[in-house]
């Protein structure tokens, strides 16, 4: 893990002296962060879900969310366009993780949650993580049009998921989630 992250650092250093000097105090890291804590919190989520009626789509919610973001957005300087796109990534993402988890616990029961946590307290913490990475998106605006941007979240998310020690579902989970990062993708 310390050989990628010096290299991460390397080539963060290099990407950074063709990144105009308004961008160069941004990265993607703390963007890229929230993204895996909100991959991290789906597993949760499916424990609550999984085995009850609830399914794992809700487009009321996700609506909300959207509806929420898009009105959020402006204000942030963002297009609201641009900041649905990154939630759908967000939501698709989650899913992602619950469809996963649903699989690996249909085919070893043994494996799935034997307590199911309560959405009513999940909820204020993906709001909370919502809110953190719609302020971020806004902060990291001249990152995320830079050219260097999709090779910088390429990087940041293999780091990011070094550090979160993600198995293959959740690393999978992180790149569908960063995959709206960039303007320019």
């Amino acid at each position: 893990m310390r050989v990628l992250a010096v290299l991460f650092a390397v080539v963060s250093g290099l990407l950074l002296a063709t990144v105009p000097a308004s961008a160069s105090t941004s990265s993607l890291w703390r963007l890229t962060d929230l993204a895996a804590q909100r991959v991290a919190i789906a597993d949760q989520v499916a424990a609550a879900k999984y085995g009850t009626p609830s399914p794992i789509d809700d487009p009321a919610r996700e609506q909300q969310i959207y509806d929420s973001v898009a009105a959020r957005a402006p204000g942030l300087g963002l297009a609201p366009a641009a900041a649905v796109r990154f939630f759908r990534a967000q939501i698709e993402a989650n899913k992602l993780v619950q469809r996963g988890l649903y699989a690996r616990w249909d085919a070893h029961p043994g494996q799935a949650p034997t307590t199911r946590p309560d959405l009513a307290r999940i909820r204020p913490v993906i709001d909370r993580l919502n809110t953190d990475l719609l302020t971020e998106l806004a902060s990291t605006t001249p990152v995320r049009a830079a050219r260097t941007c999709p090779i910088r979240r390429l990087l940041t998310a293999d780091v990011v998921d070094l550090s979160h020690r993600f198995d293959a579902l959740h690393a999978r989970a992180l790149a569908e989630a960063t995959s709206a990062t960039c303007s320019t993708d």
